[in-house]
Formats: structure tokens, C-alpha cells, sequence
């Protein structure tokens, strides 16, 4: 495999983790007990920090792409393994 997919393969799980973790440790302003400005949206969050999420993702991201990097490598799971209807089935 080519570092140039690996790199590929990273990024598309570090968008897919970050979307996957915007909601969790979210705090709207109603929660915390802060006053909102007019014309806010009710879902706003109080205090969002994209740094930490991003860090978070790219941990995520960094795993799933090992274990992917892996099972490439090592053959664990193979596409005859997913196949469970059909002539092939088991």
C-alpha cells in the first residue's frame, strides 16, 4: 500500500470521527444557565473548542487507520468474508 493512500485513508477517517464527536460534550447555553444573545439559535453551544475536538478525531482517526493499515497487510478480514447470502454464503 502507498503512504499516499494511507494519508487518504487517514483523512477520511479523521472527517468521519470529527463529524462523529461534534455532538458529545456539548453544553448549550440554557444547560449552563448563561444568557443568550438575541437571535441566537437555541442549540448554540456555550463554549466550543474545535482544538480539542480535532485532537480527539485525529487519535480516532490514527487508530481506525492502523487497524486498517493492518488488517491490509495481514489479511484478517478479506471481502469472501462479507459475502452472507448468495452462492458463496456459508
Amino acid at each position: 500500500m502507498q503512504w499516499t493512500s494511507i494519508l487518504a485513508i487517514y483523512f477520511l477517517f479523521l472527517v468521519f470521527s470529527a463529524f462523529l464527536l461534534l455532538p458529545f460534550g456539548v453544553k448549550t447555553h440554557d444547560e449552563v444557565g448563561v444568557e443568550k444573545i438575541p437571535g441566537q439559535a437555541d442549540s448554540a453551544p456555550v463554549d466550543f473548542r474545535p482544538g480539542r475536538l480535532m485532537l480527539r478525531a485525529m487519535i480516532i482517526a490514527a487508530v481506525l487507520t492502523t487497524a486498517y493499515v493492518l488488517n491490509y497487510i495481514n489479511g484478517w478480514i478479506v471481502p469472501q468474508d462479507l459475502i452472507f447470502f448468495g452462492p458463496d454464503a456459508r
